[in-house]
């Protein structure tokens, strides 16, 4: 197992961290927690000029044919940046569900859409409950007249507003894991969105399905069949969460240390002080021992091995590390890093919004210890 980065994987790296840097500064990032869609289309579709909606999807069907891992690569860059917008639950929620799950001619029919960007995709998934396992699922669909009618209750809903489609899960029997997935349009008759305001500020909304019909068509994946998907999805999730945090521990530590070199106190840098120092020395322990965790979780998936206890690992300990290295980098940069002009916050904000997607660490250190056999 090399995780190191080849040839190709080094110049999307080094492309994707300039384009970035020019189309998605800092400023456009506080701007867009202002803007009601969270995105702009001239972005969007720029980013689709990249290919990047399209990195893994095969190439019949309009994508680029790379794979889990050189996505993951490309996230620890898009984390670095904080870029806005629905990028990451149309390519991880969206693409790759459809990809797993769809019938060819479903994959045929939204695959293209996505990879050219004339298609955003998320999933329903969490409820009230706010359980990652499949008792959770608590919304109903129930068969009628050759499709079935939908009913229940969606939470943080990635980007819910400005998608086309939504993959719906819903209950379609009594055992813990009869679990469908649906392909629903957004402006279905009988759905309603609302936008949450969240510490990240991006766009989570709640859904509220009442009597929403779906036809049998719409059904991705098998019927009964649709937590197999989703236990997938939580996993690429939760590793290419961990990619995103890595790009943005990699930024704080960054912006730490140049801010130590540089602050001024009793007449020598803050950084020549051991405190500061061995407060950073920490810091850079955290952001590498991220890295190889998630990439090791992030290459098992990109191989097509089993790697849910990995991806557990994997998320565990990035949560609960970029969280420390956030703490700490606040710590050295004093009060000025708590000022909402300062880019500290920004990252602090996605930190905790990072540590609760696809489950906490509380939820992955349970998976593990069952894998352990405890």
């Amino acid at each position: 197992m090399d995780l190191g980065l080849n040839e190709a994987q080094q110049m999307l790296k080094t492309s994707a961290r300039d384009f970035l840097e020019a189309e998605c500064p800092d400023t456009f990032v506080r701007e867009m927690e202002e803007d009601e869609r969270g995105f702009t289309p001239e972005l969007w579709q720029k980013i689709a000029d990249q290919g990047w909606l399209g990195l893994v999807i095969p190439e019949q069907y309009g994508g680029v044919g790379l794979s889990f891992f050189d996505l993951t690569v490309l996230l620890e860059e898009t984390g670095a940046a904080m870029l806005p917008g629905p990028f990451f639950p149309t390519v991880v929620l969206g693409s790759m569900s459809i990809m797993e799950a769809g019938s060819e001619e479903q994959k045929r029919a939204l695959l293209p859409g996505i990879a050219d960007g004339h298609s955003i995709v998320t999933m329903a998934l969490l409820e009230p409950t706010a359980s990652w396992r499949p008792e959770g699922v608590e919304a109903t669909a129930v068969p009628e007249d050759g499709g079935y009618i939908l009913n229940g209750t969606k939470l943080f809903v990635p980007c819910a507003h400005v998608s086309d489609r939504i993959i719906v899960a819903a209950r379609t029997g009594d055992a813990p894991r009869d679990v469908t997935l649906f392909l629903a349009p957004r402006n279905a008759d009988g759905m309603t969105q609302t936008l949450l305001k969240t510490i990240a500020s991006d766009r989570q909304s709640e859904l509220v399905l009442t009597d929403v019909r779906v036809p049998a068509s719409d059904v991705l994946g098998e019927v009964g069949r649709g937590w197999e998907t989703v236990e997938k999805v939580i996993a690429w999730g939760a590793a290419a969460k961990c990619a995103e945090m890595v790009g943005g521990a990699q930024r704080v530590l960054d912006m730490t240390v140049e801010y130590a070199k540089q602050r001024v106190q009793f007449g020598r840098p803050i950084g020549a002080f051991q405190a500061v120092q061995h407060h950073c020395a920490n810091m850079a322990s955290d952001v590498e021992s991220c890295r190889y965790i998630a990439a090791q979780a992030a290459w098992k998936l990109s191989e097509g091995e089993a790697a849910r206890q990995e991806a557990a690992m994997a998320k565990a300990w990035v949560s609960d590390a970029y969280r420390r290295v956030c703490a700490t980098g606040h710590q050295v940069h004093g009060a000025i890093g708590f000022t909402k002009e300062h880019n500290m916050q920004l990252y602090s904000r996605r930190a905790k919004e990072a540590e609760l997607a696809f489950g906490d660490a509380d939820f992955h250190l349970e998976t593990v210890s069952q894998g352990i056999e405890l």
